[in-house]
């Protein structure tokens, strides 16, 4: 059960009930929409925020990667339960999502991906070791306009990330990401939830 409650239609701003009411949101989606709901004021700038960083410049299957992988350091059970419809559609398989265990050794992915992963896995974990090296080594697969996405995307990933773990938003998510006591969840081997 989510540590935030979640709010009703009818308790909502009727600019975030309106979102609440789209047919294509899913469950999960409803779900943090009903609790960023508490603050519409700082809930409806964060939406048009990742709005606008689905329309980037980088491709959808290269985020989706990197948001995995980040949502597997943070642990955060919704963001490794969900794959999103637009990265599938770019080439996202379940085997590329399998490499990310070890994504320096994944033989699917591309070196630009495999590095934009590497770039996550230290933002997430260790980002003072970002060094001129790794942003002189991401320029040559990357403009300077994608560093930037990729880096508001991993920074959105982490953070967002984090924040979603704690308030713990699993009622709608598959079985093996609802047990309290499982521990080292990934988002490869398990079931997933496909949105839009």
């Amino acid at each position: 059960m989510a540590r935030i409650r979640r709010l009703t239609v009818d308790e909502l701003d009727p600019d975030m009930a309106a979102l609440i009411g789209a047919d294509d949101r899913t469950p999960l989606e409803l779900a943090v929409t009903s609790i960023i709901g508490h603050r519409p004021d700082l809930a409806q700038p964060l939406i048009a925020y990742t709005r606008s960083l689905k329309h980037g410049l980088l491709p959808r299957r290269l985020v989706e990667l990197v948001r995995l992988r980040v949502a597997f350091h943070n642990q955060c059970r919704s963001c490794m339960a969900i794959r999103y419809q637009d990265a599938l559609a770019d080439g996202l398989t379940e085997d590329l999502i399998c490499s990310l265990e070890k994504p320096a050794e994944a033989e699917g992915l591309t070196a630009a991906e495999q590095l934009a992963l590497r770039y996550a896995d230290l933002f997430a974990t260790n980002h003072l070791a970002i060094d001129d090296a790794l942003y002189e080594a991401l320029g040559e697969y990357f403009t300077e306009g994608e560093i930037v996405e990729l880096g508001l995307q991993v920074a959105l990933f982490v953070g967002v990330g984090r924040l979603a773990a704690t308030w713990h938003i699993v009622e709608d998510l598959p079985a093996a990401f609802q047990d309290a006591e499982a521990s080292g969840l990934t988002p490869w081997g398990n079931e997933s939830v496909v949105v839009r």
